[in-house]
């Protein structure tokens, strides 16, 4: 039986994930993993694999988040002010 992170993991390698999609998958709250993405991050870094952030983007205006490390989503959008924001999508690769 594997752990939650290693669950997680196998998810995150087969195709691209949000937060909540990872939530729904694995029946934990949408908090939980944002807390497990980190520590899934530094596993995979030691496999000489890496936790790939896809951004996200504003629905309004079209703002990247680019150079945005959290895994949480961003609550508004720095240019417009708004909060109608695309979740950012999750990968290993």
């Amino acid at each position: 039986m594997q752990t939650i992170r290693q669950q997680m993991t196998v998810l995150l390698s087969k195709k691209d994930m949000s937060a909540r999609e990872l939530s729904q998958a694995m029946r934990i709250r949408e908090k939980e993993v944002y807390e497990h993405l980190s520590h899934i991050s530094r596993s995979a870094a030691a496999q000489g694999k890496k936790l790939i952030i896809l951004p996200s983007r504003c629905l309004v205006c079209g703002y990247v988040f680019q150079d945005r490390k959290r895994f949480t989503r961003p609550g508004r959008c720095p240019r417009c002010k708004r909060s109608h924001i695309q979740e950012p999508m999750y990968r290993i690769y």
